[in-house]
């Protein structure tokens, strides 16, 4: 799930705003990223780190919106990355799936229940506040000076071939044949997101709906959407690819390094 700070816009104003949306965007990561080779990169970026488990919940929320208070208008970002499941399918669909039974929720095999913490603490700390139809306090020339906060929930949904997600092996050492990604995605206006009490509902309604779209393409081969092709550069690709063997590699020295010294 995607939310944006910008109204959206399509070609070509939409292709110019494209070359600044990596450096506009947020990311939130489960905090085992933080020590990869690509850790300290998002830590320079900006990127917020979480951590899971009940016993670390209140605090990382605390966290988040302190980081998103300290860094997120000041670094001009427009763009915030969140995963509401809060983790990897394969390792939170058995859980979602014990907690959907006991609370007479629906049975979600292809996605799991989202959590609404980290949701409602970006909600909260991004969304202008209203009233009487404007936004909360200052003056009009103040206002237009500030950002108005989150517009947008663009909401995405990843499909691949036979049901089978593409793990960070295959990403990385690219063992398994070529295949075609499907990538599903609806946008809603901000002012039509429910406020705290009813949002978590809005949020399980979004992925009941995420469940029946993948059954039908799974099952049926069916698209509820127009397609459009995106085929990506290989230079790019084989760019990237370098970098992030290059980046592993040193980051591999390092730790190899400061484990010789201390062992």
């Amino acid at each position: 799930m995607c939310l944006q700070d910008k109204g959206l816009v399509s070609h070509p104003e939409g292709r110019r705003r494209q070359q600044r949306v990596v450096a506009q965007m947020m990311w939130l990561m489960d905090h085992i990223f933080k020590y990869t080779n690509f850790g300290i990169v998002s830590l320079i970026h900006g990127d917020f780190f979480i951590r899971q488990g009940k016993s670390h919940r209140d605090q990382q929320l605390l966290l988040l919106k302190k980081h998103l208070e300290n860094n997120y208008r000041s670094r001009d970002r427009k763009w915030i990355v969140l995963f509401p499941e809060g983790g990897f399918l394969r390792k939170r669909r058995e859980t979602s799936q014990a907690f959907a039974k006991k609370n007479n929720l629906p049975f979600l095999t292809h996605v799991t229940l989202p959590r609404i913490g980290a949701t409602n603490v970006i909600l909260s700390a991004l969304v202008a506040r209203q009233e009487n139809g404007s936004p909360a306090g200052g003056d009009a020339k103040e206002l237009e000076s500030k950002s108005k906060g989150l517009q947008w929930i663009i909401d995405t949904t990843i499909a691949y071939p036979k049901a089978e997600p593409i793990d960070i092996q295959t990403w990385i050492l690219g063992y398994r044949r070529p295949t075609v990604t499907h990538v599903h995605y609806r946008t809603f206006p901000i002012r039509d997101v429910p406020g705290r009490r009813r949002l978590l509902i809005w949020l399980y309604q979004r992925f009941i709906e995420k469940r029946k779209l993948l059954i039908a393409f799974y099952e049926q081969g069916r698209k509820e959407a127009v397609s459009r092709e995106m085929t990506l550069s290989n230079m790019w690709i084989f760019l990237i690819q370098s970098f992030a063997f290059l980046s592993g590699y040193m980051w591999y020295s390092l730790i190899q390094y400061f484990y010789h010294c201390l062992f």
